[in-house]
């Protein structure tokens, strides 16, 4: 990953209100969420949702796809399995990890 990437996700995810609707996203897993029930379920009005999840979707956290009328959100597992991997990459000062692999990344 480069850094630019990490720049930009880590400063989606630096406002309360997107990291609120990223965690719910990680929770919802691979069935993702509508923005209406997203609005409904976390006490966000529609349009400041929107603005939300179109910073989340430039910052590569999250993907979205029509499905008939609606539109469905979900945390992109890659990008994010990506950003952490980048966060811990030198863990260990350069030693041998003890940490297992998986422990930074989702499996979803």
């Amino acid at each position: 990953m480069e850094s630019i990437n990490v720049v930009r996700s880590l400063a989606a995810l630096a406002q309360p209100v997107r990291l609120q609707v990223f965690r719910a996203l990680v929770v919802a897993g691979q069935s993702g969420m509508t923005p209406g029930t997203m609005a409904e379920g976390l006490a966000i009005p529609a349009n400041t949702l929107s603005f939300h999840l179109k910073e989340l979707a430039h910052a590569g956290l999250v993907t979205q796809e029509r499905a008939s009328r609606n539109i469905i959100y979900r945390a992109a597992y890659d990008h994010m399995n990506a950003l952490l991997g980048y966060l811990t990459q030198n863990c260990c000062q350069g030693a041998a990890c003890s940490a297992e692999p998986a422990t930074a990344s989702c499996h979803c």
